[in-house]
């Protein structure tokens, strides 16, 4: 019996129960750690849970695409902490995400930018461009910021598959080939964060979702600006 019960466990991944208001200073050594050496980790985003790596890191990057059966034509997109990081990533930001950026994040709005060279290009899928959100869930940014570097965020699921909610919908996917799951609560679901390219001008819409169309015409103020 004792057997069966150690192999249940060794096909389990590691999940650490954190208190939403835990600042993780506790953790971050450990977190940081996966990080560094290109592992994987799953957590609560603003919408959904999502597998995180250090965006640098391109050991990290394949282990995504590898677990979630993913083409490697579908580039990842990123969360950051702050505005500030936004440069480590992005070069050549236009006026109008600019606009966009003041007026919304942080929130469920994507924007498309031209990316660094410095970035691997698997996580562009050889666009140079890349994905980035400023999360409105203030948890996540905190996570970012503890781990002291960006993180994907791609959907902690199979390609195709149905969005994870829970640390326990994470486990039942992946078992233990993640290598840490991060589990501060639910994620909040919903809409999926809106995807707007701002490399084009004006800006294309690129995905429906949480913030409405109208809102981003609005604030670019011209009914014109954005192509459906």
């Amino acid at each position: 019996m004792k057997e069966k019960v150690e192999n249940l466990n060794q096909t389990m991944p590691q999940i650490l129960k954190v208190d939403p208001n835990d600042p993780l200073t506790n953790h971050a050594k450990h977190i940081r750690n996966i990080l560094e050496t290109g592992g994987v980790i799953a957590f609560p985003s603003d919408t959904y849970y999502g597998l995180g790596v250090n965006p640098f890191n391109e050991k990290g990057i394949r282990q995504i695409f590898k677990l979630k059966s993913r083409a490697y034509d579908k580039p990842l997109l990123v969360l950051i902490a702050t505005e500030l990081q936004l440069s480590q990533l992005a070069k050549d930001i236009s006026q109008e995400a600019d606009q966009l950026i003041k007026k919304f994040w942080p929130t469920s709005l994507t924007l498309v930018f031209n990316a660094v060279t410095q970035l691997p290009s698997v996580l562009t899928a050889d666009t140079g461009k890349i994905g980035i959100r400023l999360p409105k869930n203030e948890w996540t940014r905190r996570l970012i910021e503890t781990v002291g570097c960006p993180l994907t965020a791609t959907s902690a699921n199979k390609s195709g598959g149905r969005n994870t909610r829970t640390a326990e919908e994470v486990a039942h996917i992946f078992g233990n080939d993640l290598d840490l799951i991060i589990d501060s609560g639910p994620a909040p679901g919903g809409k999926v964060s809106t995807l707007v390219d701002t490399t084009l001008s004006p800006p294309v819409l690129l995905r429906h979702g949480a913030i409405a169309e109208q809102e981003i015409d609005s604030c670019l103020k011209n009914k014109c600006n954005l192509i459906p």
